[in-house]
């Protein structure tokens, strides 16, 4: 992250705080969807299913976060179907 920042590198990141710090994008999972989840999880377990039987799950949920002043920033301009497509902008 050091190196993108300090060459002026466009970088995409997993998580929405380090949007929220300054960095251009993240697109990872949704973590309110994914602590959901294992909420579920938690539950059935306490209903008495074996965790052994419980399938394995990835996301579904991913979220696209944008920081526009970051782009600025840089020199970049973010096209607007991916502006339209973002779950957040940070302005």
């Amino acid at each position: 992250m050091e190196f993108a920042a300090k060459s002026g590198l466009a970088a995409i990141y997993p998580d929405e705080e380090s949007v929220q710090d300054g960095r251009l994008m993240a697109y990872g999972p949704s973590y309110p969807a994914m602590l959901y989840r294992a909420a579920v999880y938690v539950d059935r377990i306490l209903k008495g299913a074996k965790s052994a039987g419980l399938p394995v799950e990835r996301p579904t949920k991913l979220d696209l976060v944008i920081n526009l002043t970051t782009a600025k920033a840089l020199g970049l301009t973010i096209p607007p179907p991916l502006l339209q497509r973002a779950d957040q902008v940070i302005e």
